[in-house]
């Protein structure tokens, strides 16, 4: 008992290095950027794709390495995903222009991809199913630790190195993980070769490129004169058809990539709905040492530091929502978490120019992320799911974030770069997400109560 338990612990250091590498590789970007464009000529439209393409087709992968790895193994696919992670590391450390960079980007996403659903599957083989849950949500806390940390590596790293080193230290990390993953993971077929949801992952992958790709050439400045534009408008056409066809052929699927009966339940739809938020805030993170350095003229490595504030709240934060979900439920905790965050970038809106101003409100912002970033979102999946549907439930929470993530990105960088990353740009960018927020705290009212959240607990 005591070497299986041992080996366990192995196997998930293994997958939580894995997971917040890749998602490391997500938030790590943004400090980077400033210096990136040194280097390579990207027009400031083109900024947020540096960031979204790598969620893209982070997206995009996932129901298919999560399928393969049923049908030939966790060990051979996780492995494989890291190599594919690895050479894609390989590709933007040494790119000169925007499109092998993108290309090294595309191809990050695309391994880490399989490096998410591999952990939460080996999960669901070596655990019980009463210690799943507890560990799905570890998975997903790394996930969203890295968004806070990252721009603190690239502070430590861009002090002393280039740009490059954000991205060639991936490379040992990956080589390393290789050999832990070939003698500890599971090899084990889990399933027969079955009909794969091709159709649905196409479908997706065309929803988010051509929304992705319509959003990030709208002008803000000239909202409805540029919806018009044929780089905008098709795009949007085509996604809005391409989803309503998704949604009909997931119905028919045998074994869909999204489980729409999952949205019956009103509790499932609203965490998606404010996951979804949740994914602005953090595209919205990683443009923040971009902000400092464009109104305060502070350093590359010193506006990543400057992100300690916010990584501070988050991790005093997070035991407090802990306590306070056990106490008052998971609707408290989360409508508190908005207020916190819509008011943090308020008020950081009001004063921009002030460094004790963003000090003061990026606290407040970081410690109500801490509250959603945390384990409430996913125990309201966790607890009004059955126990099969909780593997795929953490998976669907993944992608509303990384949905939010990549429309949120599109959407800062189109609002900063129309204003040419000036005080106007950051100022309107976080009126909107704090306006937003407030949306979201309008339906996180109608989640259910401690009370009632007890009394329809699934076992």
């Amino acid at each position: 008992m005591a070497k299986m338990k041992d080996k366990n612990n192995k196997i998930l250091a293994v997958l939580f290095v894995g997971v917040l590498m890749g998602a490391l590789d997500i938030s790590i970007v943004g400090p980077a950027i400033p210096s990136i464009e040194k280097t390579i000529d990207i027009p400031d439209k083109s900024l947020g794709w540096i960031f979204s393409i790598f969620v893209l087709f982070n997206l995009v992968g996932i129901p298919l390495f999560s399928k393969l790895s049923d049908v030939f193994g966790r060990r051979s696919i996780y492995i494989i995903s890291l190599i594919t992670f690895g050479i894609g590391s390989l590709v933007v450390s040494v790119s000169n222009d925007m499109s092998i960079l993108l290309a090294g980007r595309a191809i990050q996403g695309f391994g880490a991809s399989g490096i998410f659903p591999v952990a939460s599957a080996v999960v669901g083989d070596i655990f019980p199913p009463e210690k799943r849950g507890r560990v799905l949500g570890m998975i997903g806390a790394v996930f969203g630790f890295a968004f806070i940390i990252g721009p603190l590596i690239a502070g430590l790293l861009l002090s002393s190195f280039s740009w490059h080193s954000l991205f060639l230290i991936n490379i040992p990390i990956a080589i390393v993980l290789c050999f832990a993953a070939w003698k500890l993971l599971p090899s084990n077929q889990i399933e027969e070769a079955k009909t794969f949801d091709w159709k649905g992952v196409l479908l997706l992958g065309i929803v988010l490129f051509t929304f992705t790709f319509g959003i990030n050439n709208i002008t803000p400045a000239n909202f409805f004169g540029s919806f018009i534009n044929s780089n905008v408008f098709p795009f949007i056409i085509i996604s809005a058809i391409s989803l309503v066809i998704l949604i009909l052929v997931e119905r028919k699927a045998k074994f869909p990539i999204v489980k729409l009966q999952l949205f019956f339940s009103r509790q499932v739809t609203l965490v998606a709905f404010i996951a979804f938020g949740i994914g602005f805030v953090q595209a919205f993170i990683v443009f923040i040492p971009n902000m400092l350095i464009s109104i305060n003229n502070v350093t590359e490595s010193k506006a990543s530091f400057m992100l300690l504030p916010l990584v501070i709240a988050t991790a005093i934060g997070s035991p407090v929502s802990g306590i306070f979900l056990d106490k008052f439920g998971s609707k408290t905790v989360v409508i508190s978490g908005l207020l916190f965050i819509a008011l943090g970038f308020g008020m950081m809106a009001i004063n921009i120019q002030s460094l004790l101003n963003y000090y003061v409100t990026a606290s407040i912002a970081g410690f109500g992320l801490s509250f959603l970033s945390g384990p409430s979102l996913r125990y309201i999946m966790l607890n009004e799911v059955a126990a099969h549907d909780r593997a795929i439930t953490q998976g669907m929470l993944t992608i509303f974030i990384s949905i939010g993530q990549i429309i949120g990105s599109a959407v800062i960088s189109s609002i900063t770069s129309e204003y040419n990353k000036s005080i106007l740009g950051y100022k309107y960018s976080l009126f909107f997400l704090a306006g937003l927020i407030l949306i979201f705290i309008i339906f996180a009212f109608w989640l259910k109560n401690k009370k009632l959240e007890t009394a329809t607990s699934i076992k």
